[in-house]
């Protein structure tokens, strides 16, 4: 029904005309809008990640482990930042997670859980994830990781810097960290998934604390739960990555990407793993 025919009918009625008035804005309010959030949960081929505008997919980069932004100069002509000073938020997501850094250029970008976020110039619709894996830095946001990546220098606990070979040198390394950031280590005694480290009073384990992780779930799509195991030591339980038994440096003392554990008692003896590694036979 029209206006016009709105108007009729209440002038050819008995009903007050203030009431009519009222049912008449109200059959006049459109029912069909959809609430728009700057970050929201958007389903794509690799689950759940976090969208920003238009649905689009945001990205973490394994360089951040720090929580500063590694992408500079032409690095952000693929990988536009996202930014929004207090960003409306999706079902699910909670505003204590997102916070806000000021770039080394100056600029702001929206971080969530600590890690810096980006669109990728190459997906061109919602639940495109053409950025994943890319150089295996690169991962779509999800909201949670099990395990994950950093791509930093590695510095042993002598203070100097180390390659990929365990060789002194400047240059980035990528290795597997937890949930929070905290670098994991194999010790290259250990046998197929048996920990010959830990003594069974786990006196050692201050040092080199067995990483007491659960089966993980959700991974960078460069690695597959069937990569990992749990094992038993003494009635706890150690996560297993193809074989090798991981492990967090005592010193390290939880610092995201720390890596001083790789010079003790030398280089190579207690080594960070990634999807490149080799299972053990």
């Amino acid at each position: 029904m029209n206006k016009s025919s709105v108007f009729r009918t209440i002038k050819n009625s008995c009903m007050p005309v203030e009431l009519a008035v009222l049912l008449l804005v109200a059959g006049c309010t459109t029912t069909d809008s959809t609430p728009t959030f700057d970050v929201s949960l958007g389903q794509t081929s690799l689950g759940q990640v976090l969208t920003g505008e238009n649905g689009k997919t945001l990205y973490y980069f394994a360089s951040d482990i720090t929580g500063q932004s590694q992408c500079s100069g032409s690095c952000l002509t693929n990988w536009p930042v996202f930014y929004k000073e207090t960003p409306t938020l999706g079902t699910s997501l909670t505003a204590t997670d997102f916070t806000t850094i000021t770039r080394a250029d100056g600029t702001k970008q929206t971080a969530y859980k600590g890690w810096p976020l980006y669109y990728y110039a190459g997906d061109t619709k919602s639940g495109d994830v053409a950025g994943e894996k890319l150089n295996n830095v690169w991962f779509v946001a999800k909201p949670s990781y099990s395990l994950f990546f950093a791509n930093a220098q590695l510095v042993g606990n002598d203070g100097k810097n180390y390659l990929s070979d365990y060789t002194v040198g400047d240059g980035k390394t990528i290795y597997l960290v937890d949930a929070a950031g905290k670098t994991l280590y194999g010790y290259v005694p250990d046998k197929k998934n048996t920990n010959v480290y830990t003594k069974s009073d786990f006196s050692n384990n201050a040092t080199w604390p067995i990483a007491e992780i659960a089966m993980p779930t959700n991974l960078p799509s460069n690695l597959s739960t069937s990569d990992f195991s749990v094992i038993d030591v003494f009635g706890r339980k150690q996560l297993v990555f193809r074989g090798h038994p991981l492990y967090y440096f005592g010193p390290d003392n939880g610092v995201k990407g720390a890596t001083k554990g790789v010079s003790v008692p030398r280089p190579g003896v207690w080594p960070v793993y990634n999807a490149s590694t080799t299972a053990l036979q």
